[in-house]
């Protein structure tokens, strides 16, 4: 049993490009992925990626005059009233394209074109860990950090474009503070991400600090944030520590949200989740986040903001880029928006 109208979101990544179709109730009627092949640039992406979505809509036996309308996520800076991607780090030969343009005449549809951390930020709002919630802050813990503020129903994207930039907040005042690699100094991103956790590491054994790390980098393995959880759980009192001063760090970055935007979760993804709430490591991290949370923040946000995992995983994009397209095809059409 389906339910339309009917969306289909598209998620760029530096790697593949995912593609999904879901009904009115957010469920997924197929799914695919191709390669994003980023050196040969974004026009002939966008001409794969409908040539893909033909195939898999006649796979269900609809074509594209069923989808009411395309969400599509990119990553880096943009120009989303212009619909430009303007710069995405991980796809250097895609700058200053008019994205959204090039897809909907590609596909004959309406497109919708968000942030993609903004992107997963409404997909667990609307289907995952932020469902029960009016407001939800999603914090991405990856390479780098991202995240994605909705509220009551509404994505925060700003005048120009940089809303919901979670990483960027500062945690550290100093002048001597981490620094990201664009030169600026006490953002989350240089205490919480993948990247910085190695680089910590590394420093701590550069200063002599023991670990059962050393021996396996000795033995030829890369330094990695999954090597520190593995020997966290293994017993290793740096590994750990990495572990408990990154969830520190997190718990100080949600606190200046709570205060800014009183969301009713903070919800924690990505890739760097510490095994997420069935690892012990995982359920160590949270709760470590939580009481932070629950020392910095006044006591009513402390007390009733959820702090949790998302739940969607890596499918959060494409559903995310699904329910803004729904989001935008029901309020065009004057139909009430449930969450």
């Amino acid at each position: 049993m389906t339910t339309p109208p009917f969306f289909i979101g598209v998620d760029v990544g530096g790697t593949n490009i995912k593609l999904g179709l879901v009904d009115d109730e957010g469920r997924t009627l197929a799914y695919s992925k191709i390669p994003t092949d980023e050196p040969s640039g974004p026009s002939s992406a966008m001409r794969r990626v409908a040539a893909e979505l033909r195939a898999m809509l006649a796979e269900v036996g609809m074509t594209m005059s069923d989808v009411a309308s395309i969400g599509l996520a990119t990553p880096g800076t943009m120009d989303i009233d212009k619909g430009l991607m303007l710069e995405a780090h991980n796809l250097p030969h895609w700058f200053n394209f008019p994205i959204r343009h090039t897809l909907e005449e590609e596909t004959g549809a309406p497109v919708v074109l968000s942030n993609d951390a903004n992107a997963a930020a409404f997909g667990e709002y609307w289907l995952g860990s932020g469902r029960e919630f009016k407001s939800m802050v999603l914090l991405t813990l990856g390479t780098g950090v991202g995240g994605g503020i909705i509220v009551n129903d509404s994505l925060v994207e700003g005048d120009h474009s940089f809303g919901s930039e979670l990483g960027h907040i500062i945690i550290d005042y100093n002048d001597d503070a981490r620094a990201i690699p664009t030169g600026q100094r006490g953002h989350l991103e240089a205490y919480a991400s993948g990247t910085a956790i190695v680089k910590r590491t590394q420093e701590a054994l550069e200063a002599g600090e023991k670990s059962s790390l050393t021996v396996r980098m000795k033995s030829g393995e890369k330094l990695t944030p999954l090597m520190v959880a593995e020997e966290a759980e293994r017993g290793d009192e740096l590994s750990l520590l990495i572990v408990m001063e990154t969830a520190k760090y997190v718990g100080i970055g949600a606190v200046s949200l709570m205060h800014t935007i009183d969301p009713g979760a903070v919800v924690l993804g990505g890739a760097v989740n510490f095994g997420g709430a069935d690892a012990p490591l995982g359920t160590m991290f949270i709760e470590r986040v939580r009481e932070e949370v629950r020392r910095r923040a006044f006591p009513v946000p402390a007390k009733k903001t959820a702090i949790r995992f998302a739940s969607l995983g890596a499918d959060a994009g494409y559903l995310g880029a699904c329910g803004l397209a729904r989001q935008s095809y029901l309020r065009d059409h004057q139909a009430p928006v449930t969450s």
